[in-house]
């Protein structure tokens, strides 16, 4: 799967707000590059919502271990939830990570290696054995924040 393959698909699923921060947008230049995936129906940036998933093309400070600063490599982000993660690890996301993971390994599905422990998949370059995965993952995250959003939209009452 290309970059723009993913957010093609990400972007067109219903209600999904997609940012693709840019230098003069007012965003920080780390993100500028990247694309980050928001339930968001109303297609405002929610103000107390995280991203269900994310794009990104370059190591942020303290995630170096993906080694995205290799020419072409990418890495998919997502919130899938904890049962798609522990079916994906083999372990819930607070327990320790094995020792030994390759979090720079393309076409693999492994816990995000900074945020696994908040229930986060990574997949560095989607490919061949990744690619349907990678869709349906997306889908489940999808699937959870729109719920999420309905969840605090029917709290907040008239």
């Amino acid at each position: 799967m290309t970059i723009d393959e993913i957010i093609d698909f990400a972007g067109g699923l219903d209600g999904v707000l997609t940012l693709r921060p840019a230098p003069g947008d007012g965003t920080p230049e780390i993100s500028w590059g990247d694309t980050f995936f928001f339930y968001a129906p109303d297609g405002s940036v929610p103000a107390t919502t995280q991203p269900f998933a994310t794009v990104v093309t370059k190591d942020y400070p303290g995630d170096g271990t993906s080694r995205l600063d290799r020419p072409g490599v990418f890495r998919v982000n997502i919130a899938a939830g904890r049962e798609e993660f522990v079916r994906w690890t083999g372990r819930a996301p607070r327990e320790p990570a094995p020792a030994g993971v390759d979090h720079a390994a393309a076409d693999t599905v492994c816990a995000h290696p900074v945020h696994g422990t908040a229930g986060w998949l990574a997949v560095v370059n989607p490919g061949e054995r990744t690619g349907e995965t990678t869709r349906e993952l997306l889908r489940t995250a999808h699937r959870l924040a729109r719920s999420r959003h309905e969840r605090r939209a029917g709290s907040a009452g008239p």
